[in-house]
């Protein structure tokens, strides 16, 4: 009898074969079941706390970000959700109920034995052919025509229907709108997240919330002889920098030996010469705003004020970033040499009170690259899904603009694929057949979930546009009517979506789908009893290996300082000893 060959710790959990399988498909499909509630305009919202902060949000990737999930493989859909995010901006909650639908779709095909290659090749095979139909239903349009913006105008409406702002598109999609658009004819979408800025300001009513056609930031820490400056500039010139204009005693920093205490005045005038040549030079370059990223302190602060300066100090870098580029003024790191040409400008500047903040904005910029976008609202948790909003409408916009093609939303595309997949599925033959009808199926679970958020039967729904798509020429834009509880054609009501969307979310499901059926064993490494015992063991044998070192060096220091008179060390008495330092002896 030949002996068991032990490669792994002992302890190990290892679980492989089709109940493994299965287990991860289980896992994702209870992932899927956490978030689905939140899809659509009459989706729920969720309430997390983590035991500092409390989140109440429905975007689909904060909750599976804020979610602890401790199962590796349901972790793929994590991956996905936050890919469309950054990718696409929306459809996150759409992308972890595709791929959970998807595994819940060919589980039956895992449970009757067939290999999973053959579910993934047909399955990848199924999200190719969606994605090409989706790019041929998707309607291209001319982004600087008045039909255009106003298409842009209904996708980021379509974006916030589903979120806490949706009762206020009307204020929000044309700003939304305006702040991408500027970007676009600059040819700077790339950087939207750092050229448009959300600044959020508790109190006051939500339709209180405005857009600046520039840079907005909260007025800095200030100091004495702040109230006496001039607050308001027409056509302002701008100096940046990166330079600290504060008064510091060097006695902490340097060392300066003098014979007669008359020389310390000296000392003291030409450190108040420095900073005094520093404050002249913003003065002549005919500066009318001085903004620095390093603090500004009282006696520059008073010494503008005189001159009828403004200044402010511990500006954020991203906020001077972007004063840089509205104005065009170069951010310098020192005061020497200050010339016309690297001051920006605006047309107008003034410091405004918002609420029980104060903010600092330029208007009217030269390069209309940036936009701040102030939001107000009563609580934080609600300013804080505000921007949660926000933030996934500028994406989608961002991504209308880039593919320059829409779709209807309301879940007719995904209707009129799943037709199209059931269709193209009794072409072939073999088991293909079956999985890529299952995937098919599998599809409609988008429409479906809209209608049980909304309180509708899905049953009927679902039949009324499964005849509407295959019986009526004029039915692929046919979706759910989320206000009178029946179906309706989306694309004329303007619920519209990129087409870029649902591409990326067919294809991110499939792919999460295809690396979850991919797996057939999962290794688990046990933690050790001890922890600190590998640690403890390493420290002991470093001390001991230290030990021989410094006894030689002590050795050796003894017998230097006993040439010279004296050892290095030595005992006064019981239990009191003396070590000489570098100069001692």
């Amino acid at each position: 009898m030949r002996p068991g060959i032990i490669i792994l710790r002992e302890g190990t959990d290892t679980s492989q074969g089709k109940p493994q399988l299965i287990s991860n498909i289980n896992a994702c499909q209870a992932v899927a079941d956490v978030v689905k509630t939140t899809l659509g305009p009459r989706g729920m919202d969720k309430l997390i706390f983590d035991g500092r902060k409390v989140t109440i949000s429905n975007d689909g990737a904060t909750i599976m970000r804020l979610l602890d999930i401790a199962h590796p493989a349901a972790k793929t859909l994590v991956d996905i959700s936050m890919s469309q995010d950054a990718e696409i901006g929306d459809g996150t909650t759409s992308v972890v109920l595709l791929a959970g639908s998807m595994l819940k779709a060919v589980k039956p095909f895992v449970e009757e034995g067939v290999h999973p290659q053959i579910i993934i090749r047909n399955v990848r095979a199924a999200a190719k052919l969606a994605v090409q139909k989706v790019r041929e239903l998707s309607v291209p349009y001319d982004i600087h025509t008045k039909e255009g913006y106003e298409m842009l105008i209904k996708c980021a409406s379509t974006s916030l229907n589903s979120k806490l702002i949706s009762g206020h598109q009307d204020l929000f999609s044309p700003m939304i709108v305006e702040a991408v658009k500027s970007l676009a004819d600059a040819d700077a979408l790339d950087d939207i997240k750092s050229l448009v800025a959300i600044k959020k300001i508790p109190g006051g009513d939500v339709r209180s919330s405005f857009l600046v056609r520039g840079v907005a930031f909260k007025k800095t820490f200030s100091y004495a002889g702040f109230e006496q400056m001039t607050k308001k500039f027409e056509n302002p010139k701008i100096l940046l920098l990166n330079v600290e204009l504060e008064l510091k005693a060097e006695k902490e920093n340097a060392e300066v030996r003098i014979e007669d205490p008359a020389e310390y005045q000296s000392i003291v005038d030409a450190e108040w010469q420095v900073i005094y040549d520093k404050l002249d030079a913003c003065v002549k370059c005919g500066a009318n705003i001085v903004l620095s990223k390093l603090p500004i302190g009282d006696l520059a602060t008073q010494y503008f004020a005189d001159r009828g300066l403004f200044c402010a100090g511990r500006v954020d870098d991203a906020d001077l970033k972007r004063v840089s580029k509205a104005t065009g003024g170069t951010i310098q790191t020192t005061t020497n040499g200050l010339y016309d040409g690297i001051l920006g400008t605006c047309g107008r500047f003034e410091e405004r009170q918002v609420g029980d903040e104060r903010f600092n904005v330029f208007e009217d910029c030269p390069q209309s690259l940036t936009c701040t976008m102030v939001l107000r609202g009563g609580s934080e948790q609600f300013i804080a899904e505000s921007e949660r909003s926000v933030h996934d409408a500028l994406m989608v916009v961002k991504r209308c603009l880039k593919s320059k093609a829409v779709v209807a939303g309301g879940g007719a595309v995904e209707m009129e694929v799943s037709k199209y997949l059931r269709e193209h599925a009794l072409t072939i033959e073999g088991k293909g057949q079956l999985i890529i009808s299952a995937v098919a199926k599998s599809l409609e679970v988008v429409p479906q979930q809209l209608c049980d958020n909304a309180g509708f039967d899905a049953t009927d729904i679902l039949s009324a546009l499964r005849r509407k798509h295959s019986q009526d020429s004029d039915g692929k834009w046919y979706g759910v009517d989320i206000e009178e509880g029946s179906i309706c054609d989306t694309f004329e009501t303007g619920v519209w979506e990129p087409s870029d969307n649902k591409c990326n979310s067919i294809a991110a499901a499939s792919e999460a789908a295809c690396v979850i059926l991919s797996i057939d064993e999962t290794v688990v490494n046990p933690r050790s009893q001890d922890p600190g015992a590998t640690g403890a063991a390493g420290s002991a044998s470093m001390l001991q290996q230290q030990k021989p070192l410094s006894n030689m060096m002590g050795n050796a220091m003894d017998a230097v300082n006993a040439q010279k008179g004296g050892s290095r060390s030595g005992n006064l008495g019981n239990g009191v000893s003396y070590l000489k330092g570098r100069g001692g002896g």
